[in-house]
């Protein structure tokens, strides 16, 4: 018998089979770099205010150019925008104002052929008041299966006049709303947002169909929204759950709205229609329950990840950054997944800011003051801030970057009452602005109506320091924050191996060394900008987010080396 030798076809085109390595890849998440969409404040195309689709499909060549690997696209569905787009109307379509199907077909092409992935967020916990399910419901009456797809229940009280249960909605006030026929239905969110019954059949049918949808459109993954609070304790009488922050939930399934055991039947259905996609279909899971129980819906039987957002919680600070490093690296080693670091999303104060402010600072009330006491240091931000991501950046497993932070933007926290439109704002009866802070549109030019975000003014107003921090204004100039984005973003490529890294001790307790399997080592100095420098190991230095001291590391500040003696 002839051996069989597989040698390369001589006319074979190089370029094509490094397309089909990258369409193939199934294991792209697992250390990607992922970069979050706002698609109302990236870039408008037509000039009424609101980012749309053309407008990020026009601006792939900036995403290609900073060097992520993925997108991860908010929602862009039919809503009537009542939570940002999170109160979804329709599941398989495309809002008007920002697009339509083709639009969307013409975005995953395009990113597609600059090797960006895209991920969408899914929505699976409530629908829009107006989507036709619910206004169906309504039309229905009680007992009908058009009201069994919600969670529709009698009031208490000798007329029916009580909510059925002193839940809470996380928007503030009650987690119930009663419509004209006397019943009332749940709502964990504003009451735009009611909440599915996932104990329905046809509930998890449909969104399987709308899964399907997505994923035959190219779509390489998904975001789950309030992944940990689908599944429902709903038998009679309801229990009491007052508090839905998710903060003091129980180790044991046993809390009736948030982290049921029957979360692994509903997520397993997901990943096997994941799995019938070559490549698989990738998922990560908004997750807000105890790190203890996280790990069941980042198994590869279920959505194979989940966020932790335990470095965006974390203070400035090297201890608190290794403890939370620890932890959640072994946290994965248990489930095979890989870890998600994130340090500014759609819903909080953008780290710039957070890491410019005292620690400790209540940012709710602070907001309130219009970010004015106690003064935020927006030097001493900016440096924390880039520090802290290129840290971020080194560690194996993906991490999130959210738009606008590559320019070092700060929280806008004086933002007029009257413009916004969060509706934490409205349900907390004005006394917490919510997130609107951080979805301010993009600055992508120093002037302009809208300073290159569109034709016009966009949808929230700009400060006039965004002119300083636009796209155009930070090009080419070194040690910009989007100089620095772009440089660790390219150099990303070469340090990410083996997933795992080891702590190298420094003797400092304001400094963190920590080194990858291939000779790569990060360092940060998370001592004050006057700091004692701390001396560099011998290597190569690749990346520093600010210059060196006399060869030595100083406070606030990141540096990336590699293994050798210097050239």
């Amino acid at each position: 018998m002839t051996d069989l030798v597989l040698t390369r076809d001589p006319g074979a085109d190089p370029a094509a089979d490094a397309a089909d390595r990258w369409a193939l890849d199934a294991d792209w998440w697992r250390q990607a770099a992922v970069y979050q969409v706002y698609p109302r404040s990236f870039a408008d195309s037509d000039g009424d205010g609101l980012g749309d689709l053309p407008g990020l499909t026009a601006r792939i060549g900036h995403l290609a150019g900073l060097g992520i690997d993925a997108i991860w696209l908010s929602p862009f569905y039919p809503s009537a925008l009542a939570d940002g787009g999170y109160d979804v109307a329709d599941y398989r379509d495309v809002h008007p104002q920002l697009g339509t199907l083709d639009d969307f077909d013409d975005l995953v092409a395009a990113a597609h052929a600059a090797r960006i992935r895209v991920i969408v967020d899914i929505v699976p916990n409530h629908t829009s008041d107006l989507h036709p399910w619910f206004q169906a419901a309504l039309a229905a009456g009680p007992g009908s299966p058009e009201r069994a797809r919600y969670i529709f229940r009698d009031g208490t009280g000798p007329d029916g006049s009580q909510p059925p249960s002193d839940w809470v909605s996380h928007f503030g006030g009650p987690a119930w709303t009663r419509v004209p026929d006397g019943q009332w239905y749940c709502h964990l969110f504003a009451p735009e947002q009611p909440d599915l019954d996932w104990s329905n059949r046809e509930v998890r049918d449909d969104f399987l169909t709308t899964l399907r949808f997505w994923a035959d459109r190219g779509v390489d993954g998904f975001r789950v929204d309030v992944a940990h609070a689908l599944a429902k304790d709903l038998s009679e009488p309801l229990r009491s759950k007052t508090d839905v922050s998710g903060l003091n939930v129980p180790l044991d399934g046993s809390d009736p709205l948030f982290d049921r055991d029957e979360l692994v039947e509903i997520y397993g259905e997901w990943r096997r229609l994941f799995n019938s996609y070559d490549p698989p279909r990738a998922a990560v899971a908004e997750f807000c329950a105890r790190p203890e129980r996280r790990y069941r819906v980042a198994l590869p039987t279920s959505l194979g990840q989940a966020f932790n957002f335990d470095l965006l919680e974390a203070d400035f600070d090297a201890e608190a950054f290794r403890r939370v490093i620890t932890f959640c690296l072994d946290e994965v080693a248990a489930t095979g997944s890989s870890s998600t670091w994130v340090l500014s999303n759609h819903d909080v104060l953008r780290h710039a800011t957070r890491y410019a402010l005292p620690a400790g600072t209540d940012l709710d009330a602070w907001l309130m003051t219009d970010g004015t006491t106690p003064a935020p240091d927006r030097a001493r931000g900016l440096r924390r801030a880039l520090a802290a991501t290129t840290l971020m950046l080194a560690l194996p497993g993906s991490a999130y970057l959210y738009q606008g932070e590559e320019l070092g933007l700060p929280e806008v926290a004086d933002l007029p009452v009257d413009r916004l439109e969060d509706p934490i704002w409205l349900r907390t009866g004005h006394t917490k602005k919510g997130r609107d802070g951080c979805r301010v549109p993009l600055p992508w030019t120093a002037e302009g109506a809208s300073l290159g975000f569109g034709a016009g003014p966009g949808w929230l107003p700009q400060p006039a320091e965004f002119a300083a921090a636009a796209a155009t204004a930070q090009d080419g100039v070194e040690g910009s924050p989007l100089e620095v984005y772009r440089a660790a973003l390219r150099l990303r490529r070469e340090l990410l191996t083996e997933e795992r890294l080891s702590w190298v001790e420094t003797g400092r307790a304001d400094v963190l060394h920590l080194a990858r399997p291939n000779g790569w080592h990060a360092l940060t100095h998370f001592g004050d900008v006057d700091a004692e420098p701390y001396p560099l190991p011998a290597g190569v230095v690749r990346l520093a987010t600010r210059p060196l001291v006399d060869g030595g590391l100083p406070g606030e500040t990141t540096v990336w080396l590699t293994e050798g003696p210097q050239a």
